[in-house]
């Protein structure tokens, strides 16, 4: 196994007890390098019909008053390095 592929499960399993934590249960997360941009959908298809955006740049997308998806950008610059 290249050390790539490692660090991506070592990663991805730090974040084990904050996914299980939230209350969705399926979970569609895609980067957007070129946009910075990181998507996370709790539902597929989603057809938001409202969204709101904090004060940190996040778009917090809605349908029928529901969190159906997340929208963060500039997503790089989240990192904690």
């Amino acid at each position: 196994m290249a050390a790539a592929e490692i660090d991506s499960i070592e990663t991805i399993s730090a974040l084990l007890p904050h996914l299980l934590d939230i209350s969705q249960k399926k979970i569609w997360v895609d980067y957007d390098e070129e946009a910075d941009v990181l998507y996370v959908n709790f539902k597929k298809p989603s057809h938001a019909d409202d969204s709101e955006i904090t004060d940190d740049d996040v778009i917090i997308r809605y349908e029928k008053g529901k969190v159906v998806g997340m929208t963060f950008l500039n997503a790089s610059k989240r990192q904690g390095h």
